[in-house]
């Protein structure tokens, strides 16, 4: 089974594009499903995340938010793949 990464975002967000960015291009050094949540469609996570997007979650556990560092991130998607 294949770790699941999700980020959680809103449009207009230019720290989400660079987070989706580097997750998309770190896919062709580690195997994962990625998803994208638009914060924004839903009150409970404007609630939970408000300006502190985006957010990057491995396996649903918060691994970063701001800022995504991809040294960082392979070594936690590797702690937290089953």
């Amino acid at each position: 089974m294949r770790p699941r990464v999700t980020i959680y975002s809103r449009p207009g967000c230019h720290l989400c594009g660079d987070a989706k960015d580097l997750l998309e291009g770190l896919r062709g050094r580690a195997e994962f499903d990625l998803a994208e949540v638009n914060i924004d469609t839903d009150e409970e996570l404007r609630r939970l995340y408000g300006e502190e997007v985006p957010v990057v979650t491995i396996n649903g556990r918060k691994a970063f938010k701001y800022f995504v560092e991809a040294e960082e991130f392979l070594r936690k998607l590797r702690a937290r793949s089953p």
